[in-house]
């Protein structure tokens, strides 16, 4: 049988988008957790619905999943880059707000009985919509360098044949809070440089200085290559805005191989990004493939047939 990914994973980003974040009821039995997970399972399609699973939830389960730990705190140079786990990650997705947030009420009312609903973020698409990429608040697009077609299934998937585990994917979420007021203080040329492209036409700048967002993490740039594959959207809360940056990768090597790049653990320089935005929260989280039209649970000791 061909291994499936989570198909929103590979897709373009839809127009609109709400992220759950929960945690472990307490005292829930492993019964009770199982039962849940499966009927999860049933209900999630991959493509409207994507699920990662935390390192807590797995250990909670008695299972293991190679390589899934929680994010560690890359805080550096004066730069805080916090981790805040998270058992149970869902992102659903589509094309009409409303809808998204009716479907989420479903959803929190299948997983009270083991799960606790600790917040939800609405996001969305910015730009053009016919347009290959959304641009992030600032005006910059984002996913500029994303690997495409074989390449993408290649930096997002995990590989081989090892059923439950096979194009599976892990993921690094974080919240990136913009201070927009200290970015439009700016010049036209400071913002560039501190992006490293131009925002009027996307090219990246060959003068832009070593600190420039670009530079530190253009993917081709390490050894080995750190390509990930990011379905990052814009988010806004009352006064607060930023990004809610995703990345899917065969392994977490990539990313950190970008953010301790970034704070500057590399050689000392700090990306320019900080200058305006930090993460205020950040987790390790890993997507089951699919099966038969469900989320093949099985790498959690979660098999349909057995109906536990």
């Amino acid at each position: 049988m061909k291994h499936c990914a989570q198909p929103g994973i590979l897709a373009p980003i839809p127009a609109h988008a709400r992220y759950m974040f929960f945690s472990l009821a307490a005292e829930v039995s492993l019964d009770a957790l199982r039962t849940v997970m499966l009927r999860l399972s049933e209900l999630c399609d991959g493509e409207h619905l994507v699920i990662g699973v935390g390192a807590e939830l797995v250990q909670a389960l008695g299972a293991q999943v190679p390589d899934l730990r929680t994010m560690p705190d890359f805080s550096s140079h004066e730069v805080e880059v916090s981790s805040t786990p998270v058992a149970l990650w869902c992102w659903l997705r589509g094309a009409d707000r409303g809808a998204l947030i009716l479907e989420s009420h479903k959803l929190e009312k299948v997983l009270v009985s083991s799960f606790h609903l600790d917040r939800v973020l609405d996001a969305f698409f910015h730009g053009d919509p016919h347009a290959e990429h959304g641009r992030d608040l600032t005006g910059y697009e984002d996913g500029t360098e994303n690997p495409q077609g074989a390449a993408a299934n290649a930096a997002a998937l995990v590989p081989g044949i090892q059923a439950g585990l096979a194009a599976s994917s892990y993921l690094v979420v974080q919240q990136w809070l913009h201070d927009m007021d200290a970015f439009e203080a700016m010049s036209t040329e400071q913002q560039d440089h501190t992006i490293g492209r131009r925002r009027s036409d996307n090219q990246e700048l060959e003068n832009a200085p070593a600190q420039a967002h670009v530079k530190r993490t253009a993917q081709d740039s390490f050894s080995p290559h750190a390509f990930v594959l990011r379905r990052s959207m814009p988010w806004a809360t009352g006064q607060e805005c930023g990004l809610f940056f995703t990345a899917f990768g065969c392994s977490f090597a990539a990313f950190e191989a970008q953010i301790l790049r970034m704070t500057g653990q590399e050689d000392g320089v700090v990306d320019a990004l900080f200058k305006f935005s930090h993460p205020i929260s950040g987790a390790y989280l890993w997507c089951p493939p699919m099966r038969q039209g469900c989320l093949d649970l099985r790498q959690l000791g979660i098999h349909p047939e057995s109906n536990v």
